[in-house]
């Protein structure tokens, strides 16, 4: 969690200073959403994410190097530079984005779970994260409606941040409980404190598990919250900062912290000691994408089309 944000602290400032360019989304306040669920995966599961998934790429286990290039828009990024932050991808991780449109991770996470199927490749799970607003979509009800009726092994991770961009969920959805949209389809339903790393864990091994032994679809609905406006672009006018200080109350990192202090495994020392390590992986990466290079322009149409070797 602490290497999230800290890199996406990184990133607003870069944005700021004009070193990266584009849209940028930040996670911060979700982080143990994606820390939560991720380490539960294995390697051949995959997993598809949004356009706020830089926790997800670094969880991962995207090197932050890589990351940190494809914001500079440098070759040496996983996307070779030409994603920049919506479109992360690493097919190595089984890592398939990056998505920039509101649901369109969904048909592409049914799509490898039916390849899964139909390659007989059994006991892999695709893991799904998709927000509050993709719910309010079609792409969602098509998605789970074929998940549920082909029996797809699909973990569905809605992250509900309470804001389809800068709307709130009471004044876009008719049912703000979640669960009962994927109930519809006879999908079993999970809510979970996304606040809460370690609830967060519990409820996705459960999860997992229940994926990958043939249980089929599953949807977990958790409850976030962002601290950052949508982007950077957004100027934030549509909450109230009371709000937003009510949720960093059950800051998700400080919690943990102080739960592990009161058990008497964290201490000033090595609490000091992981803000160092991470912040010379911040910096060692800014560094690395710097000194990156830029796509030559007489590239510029290539990868276009799928290019034919001999």
């Amino acid at each position: 969690m602490l290497r999230i944000r800290r890199f996406e602290e990184k990133c607003a400032e870069l944005y700021s200073a004009g070193k990266i360019r584009g849209f940028l989304h930040l996670y911060i306040g979700e982080e143990a959403v994606a820390t939560g669920v991720l380490p539960e995966l294995g390697p051949d599961d995959a997993v598809v994410a949004t356009y706020r998934e830089h926790g997800h790429a670094l969880v991962r286990g995207v090197p932050m190097r890589s990351l940190m290039a494809e914001m500079f828009g440098k070759v040496e990024g996983c996307s070779h530079g030409r994603g920049g932050s919506m479109h992360l991808f690493d097919v190595s991780r089984r890592f398939y984005g990056g998505q920039a449109i509101v649901g369109a991770g969904l048909p592409t996470a049914i799509g490898l779970a039916l390849a899964d199927r139909m390659l007989g490749r059994t006991g892999r799970v695709t893991a799904c994260f998709f927000g509050d607003g993709a719910v309010a979509e079609g792409v969602f009800h098509e998605s789970a409606n074929l998940a549920a009726l082909w029996h797809l092994p699909v973990l569905l991770c809605c992250e509900n941040n309470r804001y389809a961009m800068g709307t709130a969920i009471e004044r876009y959805e008719s049912q703000t409980d979640l669960c009962l949209k994927a109930a519809a389809y006879e999908i079993p339903a999970w809510p979970v404190d996304g606040m809460d790393v370690l609830a967060v864990r519990d409820v996705a091994r459960r999860a997992v598990e229940a994926v990958r032994g043939g249980g089929g679809p599953l949807f977990l609905e958790l409850q976030t919250y962002r601290y950052r406006a949508h982007s950077m672009y957004d100027p934030d006018r549509y909450r109230d900062r009371a709000e937003i200080e009510r949720w960093k109350q059950r800051d998700p990192i400080a919690t943990l912290a102080a739960s592990l202090r009161e058990r008497g495994v964290l201490d000033d020392t090595a609490q000091r000691a992981m803000e160092d390590d991470v912040a010379t992986e911040v910096a060692d990466a800014v560094e690395y994408a710097e000194a990156g290079h830029l796509e030559p322009v007489d590239e510029l149409t290539r990868w276009v089309h799928s290019e034919v070797t001999a």
